[in-house]
């Protein structure tokens, strides 16, 4: 893997986020991978050595995001029949991102690509925990929308064989989420690195 080395160069599969929705609870932790280096090669070989290792893919990734999700749901009974009272769903996110030690000895040039590129796999594991949040949401909301039943056994496979369906539904969305971001990332990392520019140095390369 190569990230540093097309805009010093650079390249990578990464991601940009979205807004945060207004939905369900996200519990987030964050852990740092420490990155030495002192060149754009140095900093690629690290990403390489010290990234994340991803299960669905067995490769190494500059960030990484791991989630599960917890339940509570509330049941009533008339003794005749059994309904959702409240449904809430936790997403419990513990994310991975690297931190460069000689950031602020570096070179402004390879700085500003490493700033750029950092706040770009932040945005991208933000958007993860998003799309999960906003799963859980609907999630809730399906779970409390579900008619009454005979007995709450009967409620309750219901509600294991929606949130089966659902959770298939919130896994093909991350990755096709990770699979446009990965196509789209040189775009977008132009137009970030561009923006920086303007902003920090008004054009002018440092």
């Amino acid at each position: 893997m190569h990230i540093l080395a097309k805009a010093v160069p650079l390249s990578i599969a990464l991601f940009m986020a979205v807004p945060a929705a207004n939905a369900a609870i996200v519990l987030r932790k964050y852990e740092y991978f420490a990155l030495n280096g002192r060149t754009a090669a140095d900093l690629d070989r690290e990403l390489s050595r010290r990234g994340p290792k991803l299960k669905t893919t067995g490769q190494r990734h500059p960030g990484s995001t791991q989630m599960r999700f917890t339940n509570r749901i509330k049941y009533g009974s008339d003794g005749k029949s059994c309904r959702v009272v409240d449904a809430n769903i936790v997403v419990h996110a513990q994310v991975h991102l690297p931190r460069w030690n000689q950031r602020r000895t570096a070179q402004p040039d390879l700085a500003l690509i490493w700033d750029t590129l950092s706040a770009d796999i932040k945005r991208h594991e933000e958007s993860h925990i998003v799309i999960a949040r906003t799963a859980a949401g609907n999630m809730e909301r399906q779970i409390k929308a579900l008619p009454w039943r005979r007995d709450c056994a009967t409620l309750k496979n219901d509600i294991d064989m929606l949130t089966s369906k659902l959770m298939k539904q919130h896994d093909l969305a991350q990755l096709q989420f990770d699979k446009v971001e990965g196509i789209n990332f040189e775009s977008r990392f132009e137009r970030l690195l561009t923006y920086r520019l303007i902003r920090e140095f008004g054009g002018q390369k440092p």
